[in-house]
């Protein structure tokens, strides 16, 4: 950037930015409030569960029993309570992960640059924008190179403006002109770089005081909440139509209208599964914030569901499978190669470190590089040259940058302007892609041919490799495009990025997981081999280059793309149609990306992801996943914690479905055969208050199943209402209702009456209730493997429902309200046997299926 050097630049520092942040507040703009305890209680008391309890309430006051009206109301105030906490933990979450999905800034804070949340932006903040930046706020340029911004947001109008410096006038204009040194919050950075200080943030910007809001977090509705909804909703109905049918069948069998009004109440409780919703909800949102614990973020709830079944993991080499931590490790110049591995630099200063002959293609790679630069492969030539050049006459600090020439889609270099302090030469450094710095040089065939020559023996040993031109001129009109400069080609300079660690075991998992991993790099060919064989990428050998795969139609490219691990020096425009041949074989692909030409193959990929560290906001707001740090390890564990997710979320919605059926068949069998009633209100809301803590804080902790990255991705398609579901579900439950009812038809029979009747089944149907959270909690292993996870929660629940159980049984009042009689120690081993055998069945097929491995 021509007329400021950043080096000088201080910015406010860290107590002046605190101080401005409390007084003026966050830089934002008024989201939804957060919901008031009284706005969330209306909310639960709106549900039908709830009024359920409170008609049943009202029935009992009209029956004159207090006792069990005031039970039922303090069950509704103790579920309310639960519901609550559920709520706040799901909405705190959810603000977490908002949080951590807002815009970024870029800010100059006590002479360092170091990225911020963009809520974090301050009055008179210095912003470094670059291409690809949502601008954090309202601002005057103080510098810039080419610099173009799309303001639609504010003005409508596609095409991007131009920007310039102020010149030391910080007014602000408005929206919309070019030429004008003002920038505007939410507007979106589309070319070059610049400077700017911040002259307004929050409501005070002009999208602040046109009143729109930037939503940074979707909470849509998932295809799962969909077709949970579908599935309640026609429970809901069966549901209704039962109670009918037992209002009116017990009050014309009975002639007892209220007592049948109870039935049927008790009965519509029994089928509605409320907690389904809740599941889901509470899933989604501590799911999202369990994947942000191993450093990623997700921004769309769906993908939640599909990371867990992707079957090709499309990735970057450069940050993701490399530490993008360059070092200058190989030169060739002059017709001969220099191999600088075995030397280190930077603990001492001076000539004796690179030959002579090294000075100049090290001289004018820095020049064609920016004076504080961000990107880690200028990082790394400026730290190399100040090593080994700052005592010569080739390090040029009071030199003047003139122009910049930036990289473009159609020539992959750019080329610096310098002006000497005399203000008679002018200097042009040019670096970029060999090819392209060599057509900038114009090389003949023979030329080329020696140059790809040294360009495969310095890929073949895994360096990332540019290509380094100078030029001279006199004149002072500055032609249009770097093509009509008399470049001289310098050479080529190799970079060394090592190899993250723990990627290789992650490829393996990913193996084993029944995921291909594709690795897709602008490197060439030997670069991208040698890195492929350090991780243990599958058959290296298979590499397409982009070139050859602009020659393939789309449906050659379909045939071949299932042995091509491996796409090498290829442009993001590229990714898209790698990503739809995937696509259309039939995969659900998961691809990485950080610039802007990669947004559209993040938005065609099933799960996009995008770079945290180094990835643009607007690959961001494409991507369904972002990388908080850029490691292929982090998408690998992210795909495990899909899995485990949605794995667990069927075992909770096979433990509701089957925990219902004999809650409903005890509920109406009764009705039906003129049985005494077995199930009054109170009871079920006391399976409600195990069931509901279970099915959404017992399920969703449950660690992953020990083979879950062995088995094969699930299909997308697959409903979490599968036959196999539904059928394992309606078993469990059948077994229980079986057992139960046989315990109540045993006890009425032989004469033990009502009251002893009703207290063993409803014991019997706790004990068997627990059984169901045990042998649920895992479906590959038995009782016992769960019994040792790690999950607190599962003990909490447990030892809260026997000790509820232990006191409604021991305590008269609570035994009097629940209709209950004494258990006698041979009652209790009775109802601890039958409801252990109602689901052994179960464990018994989990073991055969162990010993059958």
């Amino acid at each position: 950037m021509d007329d400021l050097d950043i080096k000088n630049i201080r910015g406010l520092s860290e107590e002046a930015a605190a101080q401005r942040l409390e007084e003026h507040g966050y830089n934002e703009l008024p989201s939804a409030r957060e919901r008031s305890f009284l706005v969330i209680m209306l909310d639960v008391v709106r549900e039908p569960m709830f009024l359920l309890l409170i008609s049943c309430g009202t029935i009992y006051l009209i029956l004159g029993d207090l006792q069990e009206a005031l039970m039922l109301m303090g069950f509704v105030f103790l579920i309310m309570g639960i519901t609550f906490y559920q709520e706040r933990k799901t909405e705190r979450t959810l603000e977490a992960l908002r949080d951590l999905s807002s815009p970024r800034a870029q800010v100059i804070r006590n002479g360092h640059k170091k990225r911020i949340a963009g809520r974090e932006v301050v009055f008179e903040d210095i912003l470094i924008l670059e291409e690809g930046d949502r601008v954090p706020a309202d601002a005057v340029v103080l510098s810039c190179t080419n610099l173009s911004v799309d303001e639609s947001l504010l003005t409508g109008e596609s095409i991007a403006v131009h920007k310039v410096p102020c010149k030391g006038i910080m007014d602000m204009h408005p929206p919309g002109g070019d030429g004008l040194p003002s920038v505007f919050s939410g507007t979106l950075v589309v070319q070059g770089q610049g400077v700017a200080q911040v002259t307004a943030t929050g409501l005070e910007t002009e999208i602040g005081k046109i009143g729109m809001r930037l939503e940074t977090l979707e909470t849509e509705d998932t295809a799962l909440q969909k077709e949970s909804r579908k599935f309640v909703i026609n429970l809901a109905l069966a549901g209704v139509l039962l109670c009918a049918a037992v209002v009116i069948i017990y009050g014309l069998t009975r002639n007892d209208w209220l007592n049948g009004f109870l039935a049927g109440i008790a009965l519509a409780m029994a089928i509605l599964p409320e907690e389904i919703p809740v599941v889901l909800t509470i899933f989604l949102a501590l799911g999202a914030w369990r994947i942000s614990q191993k450093q990623v973020l997700t921004r769309r709830s769906q993908a939640i569901q599909a990371i867990g079944s992707a079957t090709v993991l499309c990735v970057d080499k450069t940050g993701t499978l490399t530490m993008n931590e360059m070092s200058v490790t190989s030169i060739f110049t002059d017709g001969k190669y220099y191999n600088l591995k075995s030397h280190e630099y930077g603990n001492e200063t001076g000539t004796d470190n690179i030959p002579e002959d090294l000075h100049g293609i090290v001289e004018f790679s820095i020049l064609a590089s920016q004076r504080d630069p961000f990107d880690p492969m200028e990082r790394s030539l400026k730290s190399f040259g100040k090593a080994t050049l700052s005592n010569t006459e080739h390090i040029h600090d009071d030199w003047t940058l003139i122009h910049e020439y930036p990289l473009s889609g159609e020539l992959l270099a750019m080329s610096h302007v310098w002006k000497s302090p005399d203000g008679q030469d002018y200097i042009i450094a040019a670096k970029g892609a060999p090819e392209a710095v060599a057509d900038l040089c114009h090389l003949d065939d023979v030329q080329m041919e020696r140059l790809s020559r040294n360009i495969g023996s310095m890929a073949g040993e895994g360096l990332r490799i540019i290509g380094v031109a100078r030029a001279a001129f006199r004149e002072t009109g500055l032609p249009q495009k770097q093509h009509d400069f008399k470049f001289e080609f310098m050479g080529l300079i190799g970079f060394m990025d090592p190899v993250r660690s723990g990627v290789s075991d992650a490829i393996k998992e990913c193996y084993s997981a029944g995921i291909r991993v594709v690795m897709i790099t602008g490197d060439y060919k030997g670069t991208a081999q040698k890195i492929a064989e350090k991780i243990g990428l599958k058959d290296p050998e298979n590499v397409l280059s982009g070139a050859e795969l602009d020659k393939l139609e789309d449906g050659e490219l379909q045939e071949m793309i299932g042995s091509m691990n491996i796409f090498a020096r290829v442009v993001p425009e590229q990714k898209l149609r790698i990503v739809n041949a995937l696509k259309a074989r039939g995969d659900v692909v998961a691809m990485t990306g950080d610039g802007v030409n990669d947004a559209p193959a993040l938005k065609s990929a099933q799960i996009g992801v995008s770079m945290g560290g180094r990835g643009t906001d607007v690959a961001r707001e494409s991507s369904s996943l972002v990388l908080l740090e850029d490691d292929f390890s982090s998408i690998v564990a992210a795909v495990k914690m899909g899995r485990r997710i949605f794995d667990n979320l069927k075992k909770a919605t096979a433990y509701i479905l089957s925990v219902h059926i004999p809650i409903i068949g005890m509920s109406l069998i009764p009705v039906i055969f003129q049985l005494p009633l077995v199930l009054l209100p109170v009871h079920i809301v006391f399976l409600e208050l195990i069931i509901d803590p279970a099915c959404s804080i017992v399920f969703e902790a449950e660690p992953a199943e020990e083979g879950i990255m062995k088995k094969p991705p699930r299909s997308m398609t697959e409903p979490l209402f599968d036959r196999r579901t539904i059928g394992l579900s309606i078993m469990q439950g059948l077994s229980v209702l079986l057992i139960v009812l046989s315990v109540f038809v045993i006890a009425l029979y032989t004469g033990m009456g009502e009251l002893n009747a009703r207290t063993l089944s409803f014991t019997t149907l706790i004990i068997a209730n627990i059984g169901l959270i045990f042998t649920n909690l895992s479906w590959s292993g038995t009782i016992i493997t769960t019994i040792r996870s790690p999950n607190s929660a599962l003990w909490w629940i447990v030892g809260g429902a026997v000790l509820f159980l232990c006191l409604v049984l021991c305590f008269e009042p609570l035994r009097n309200l629940f209709s209950f009689s004494v258990l006698h120690p041979k009652d209790v081993f009775i109802c601890l046997t039958a409801g252990l055998i109602s689901v052994l069945w179960f464990e018994g097929l989990k073991a055969f299926k162990i010993f059958k491995r």
